[in-house]
């Protein structure tokens, strides 16, 4: 039976045990294809209420919306999977768009954007016992360092656990550290300078009892020359962090091919900047990227 989009509220609220029956006969692939380069769409923006996206304050607010343009994005030649939080992978698992694609889940999202609590990042996303139940093929987690809040060591610790939990299942975890701080008006900025990434790569590669199963997930530099220093911080396997693309995205894309040339970087993960591009053409930007690796 295909299961459309429209469809979804009715299969839910009829038929929830669809939604384990979809994920036991998901067909599933290896991590790294045979390009041995990853290309993952990532959509775990909202449950952390980020939902501003291509300059509109609530764009990711339309689940139908967001979901038919994750499904074009995973349609593409030479995207591997996507990144999300469990409700919109378990809508993509009825709708059939994660057959043969790689499905990582999104587990902190606790530290909702703008909160006073944001470094307190909570795992209140995948444990790692849901994604060995649901089959899916690894997890994500946030990791922000502030050094003047608190909270970011309750992150830190549960971070650490995580990782642990993750190897024991032999499922590959990857995780995204910044430095962090409180800016002039109370908000949560990333430091993403070549001193900031650097330092945060050695906080991250040293977490958990094993590494074995642990990936990076950073962000590029202005200036792309910088990463090779930042990435030699460690010999983890590492996917770079697709950001804005602002208004000059040949600029970004720029910096995004020469920091897919480093021996550690093994493919890129980007979401809103490809789901919502400035002329709202998802598959040219979402296929220009794959043209990246």
């Amino acid at each position: 039976m295909t299961i459309t989009i429209a469809d979804l509220p009715t299969v839910r609220s009829r038929t929830p045990e669809a939604i384990g029956e979809a994920a036991r006969r998901r067909v599933r692939r290896p991590l790294l294809g045979e390009s041995g380069r990853l290309m993952i769409v990532a959509a775990d923006h909202p449950a952390r209420g980020a939902l501003a996206a291509g300059g509109r304050p609530l764009a990711m607010a339309n689940r139908g919306e967001l979901l038919r343009r994750l499904v074009l994005a995973l349609s593409r030649p030479g995207v591997d999977g996507v990144l999300a939080t469990a409700d919109i992978l378990e809508d993509l698992l009825l709708l059939g768009a994660l057959e043969g694609k790689v499905a990582l889940g999104s587990m902190n999202r606790g530290g909702l954007a703008g909160s006073a609590f944001e470094a307190d990042d909570r795992f209140t996303g995948h444990r790692a016992e849901d994604l060995e139940r649901m089959r899916f093929d690894g997890g994500k987690l946030l990791l922000r360092i502030d050094r003047d809040d608190p909270g970011s060591l309750s992150t830190l610790h549960a971070t650490a656990r995580a990782v642990d939990a993750m190897a024991e299942r032999r499922l590959p975890l990857f995780v995204e550290p910044f430095l962090s701080r409180r800016d002039d008006r109370g908000r949560l900025v990333n430091d993403v300078s070549p001193e900031a990434v650097t330092t945060s790569v050695a906080i991250a590669s040293g977490l958990g009892g094993t590494s074995a199963y642990t990936w990076l997930k950073v962000p590029v530099t202005a200036d792309p020359d910088e990463m090779g220093p930042v990435l030699e911080t460690s010999t983890l396997p590492a996917v770079l962090l697709g950001g804005d693309l602002g208004p000059d995205p040949g600029e970004v894309f720029h910096r995004w091919r020469h920091a897919l040339r480093l021996p550690t970087v093994q493919g890129l993960v980007a979401g809103r900047s490809l789901l919502y591009p400035a002329d709202d053409d998802v598959a040219r930007a979402v296929d220009t990227a794959v043209g990246l690796l």
